[in-house]
């Protein structure tokens, strides 16, 4: 009796992800790989199966403040003062903007940050607990699954192990010197502080109730957050800040792309929570992880802001 019962809820539960593949399908462009990737339009999400939760996952993406921030309306005061969509520009649906386009095609995955196989939700509590400095969600909760189930809608079409071209971020050509946090300072004053304040804290929108995001300090993202590795805050800023910037019309430098990244991330901000635990085998650390210890005999300045070139290389014998 308990088999058929596992069986008949295992059948349901197929037939119910194949008709909304089905759906999607009919809706949205097939998916090329040639082509740099673009989220399917939002209308089409109104007549999805799960229209629903994808418009609450997608409204949680961008206004998470609104939910988790000081005065949220589901848990409040469990993440500091930034929403995903800082990370993952535009709800995640911009090309070369942290997008989600690859999240549903490539997990779960192994991860050598670690060690384990990683499955979607344990990624998106990995940014609540990192990017957001915050809590986990409960994974059983409509919003872990509104979360994901937008994630997987605007990756529709991708194919198992694919990862469209634009996502993720940009590659920055190394420098072939250290990033330099003071020549930064001097970048940040005159592109980025006009938003997001002279003291990194994010300033108000015009005609909004809502701030720029802080870049350091206690209401920003911690240590342990994938932009404070160097790589990808260069990566980020340069295909999408100052405002307005695109991978198609970049407005740094790739030197001003590396050396405000080190300003900013040389700033104070909360510390890595799971220093003790990330990246079991040392030897699978980024070069740009900036924690020891280290498969190499480079110093922990040198992971931070570089020269990169001789520690990519030395991994490569």
């Amino acid at each position: 009796m308990v088999g058929s019962l596992v069986a008949a809820g295992y059948w349901e539960a197929k037939t119910k992800n194949s008709t909304v593949a089905e759906a999607r399908a009919r809706l949205i462009p097939v998916f090329d790989k040639n082509k740099i990737w673009e989220a399917p339009d939002p209308y089409l999400a109104k007549t999805d199966p799960e229209a629903s939760l994808i418009a609450y996952g997608r409204d949680l993406v961008a206004r998470t403040q609104d939910y988790f921030g000081e005065n949220g309306l589901v848990r409040p005061a469990s993440i500091n003062a930034m929403n995903c969509q800082n990370c993952h520009l535009e709800s995640g649906s911009k090309p070369f903007g942290n997008n989600y386009s690859a999240v549903g095609s490539t997990y779960p995955q192994m991860r050598a940050r670690s060690g384990a196989l990683e499955t979607i939700p344990k990624r998106i509590n990995d940014c609540f607990q990192r990017s957001l400095n915050g809590q986990a969600l409960d994974t059983t909760s409509r919003e872990m699954r509104a979360i994901l189930a937008y994630m997987q809608w605007l990756g529709t079409g991708v194919p198992k192990g694919e990862k469209p071209k634009g996502a993720g971020l940009v590659e920055v050509p190394f420098l072939n010197r250290a990033a330099d946090a003071l020549k930064g300072q001097k970048i940040y004053a005159e592109k980025c502080a006009s938003c997001h304040g002279a003291d990194g804290q994010g300033l108000p929108m015009p005609d909004s109730p809502r701030n720029y995001p802080p870049l350091w300090g206690d209401k920003s993202y911690n240590e342990g957050a994938g932009l404070f590795r160097l790589s990808r805050f260069a990566g980020y800023v340069k295909a999408n800040m100052p405002f307005g910037a695109s991978y198609q019309n970049p407005q740094l430098t790739d030197d001003e792309a590396w050396d405000v990244a080190a300003f900013v991330n040389s700033q104070p901000r909360p510390k890595h929570p799971f220093l003790k635990t990330d990246w079991p085998k040392i030897e699978k650390k980024p070069y740009d992880h900036p924690f020891g210890p280290f498969a190499d005999t480079f110093p922990e300045a040198q992971h931070k802001y570089g020269p990169f070139k001789p520690i990519v290389a030395f991994y490569k014998k």
